[in-house]
């Protein structure tokens, strides 16, 4: 799942983005309207959440610019502006969720995690594919019934195949969906963590690659 924070308190925006980053999450920053709008038509976001009192474009203007779009993102207006007015009035303007200031943290990646399920392209709760079973709810994952104990970024990168089984994804869709921005686009990260999730899959393999194409989940051959 990739998150878009905005947020023009900077300390706040770091303390949410590596707690979302330790849920699992891929997560990008952006400090005001028009970072905001840049990120937005270069990345793919499920989920924004989003200030309402920004520079340069305010929250507002932005969530009202993002009910416009054909594939939108599920928009959390995070905000000191917590009056039920002031809720009344985000909603209208189309956020999907709204969260005053201060906020219990686990709440927030409650309410994240529901928009997401939420959202129209969103799939089935829980993915079955080669024997595998994953629940993004519950955080769990089986291979034939035998329990995976996988890191956030195993978890999240196998979730990505099986989301996308039979077809491939390539070592950039990947960086794309389960890391953020910051990731070395030349790294061999991506190459990593597959080896360290076929070890923990075992045998017989079923994520196979192909040079030049990516990687996928597949029933075993043989």
């Amino acid at each position: 799942m990739r998150i878009l924070v905005v947020e023009d308190a900077f300390a706040l925006a770091e303390i949410l983005a590596e707690g979302l980053r330790d849920q699992g999450m891929a997560v990008d920053v952006a400090h005001d309207g028009v970072a905001a709008a840049v990120k937005l038509d270069v990345h793919a976001y499920e989920v924004v959440v989003l200030d309402r009192d920004l520079p340069g474009i305010h929250g507002d203007t932005l969530c009202q610019m993002l009910t416009e779009r054909d594939d939108r993102p599920m928009v959390l207006m995070l905000t000191a502006a917590d009056s039920p007015g002031d809720r009344v009035r985000g909603l209208r303007l189309g956020a999907d969720d709204y969260l005053g200031k201060p906020f219990h943290f686990p709440e927030l990646v409650l309410r994240i995690r529901a928009l997401a399920r939420r959202r129209p392209s969103a799939r089935a709760r829980r993915l079955q594919v080669a024997g595998i079973e994953l629940d993004p709810v519950r955080r769990t994952a089986t291979r034939d019934d035998r329990r995976l104990d996988l890191s956030v970024k195993e978890f999240a990168l196998l979730e990505a195949l099986l989301r996308a089984s039979p077809a491939f994804l390539s070592a950039e869709d990947l960086l794309e969906q389960v890391w953020d921005e910051n990731a070395d686009p030349f790294t061999n990260t991506v190459a990593v963590t597959i080896g360290r999730l076929r070890r923990k899959l075992g045998s017989p393999a079923i994520i196979s690659t192909t040079p030049g194409v990516g990687y996928r989940v597949a029933e075993p051959t043989g």
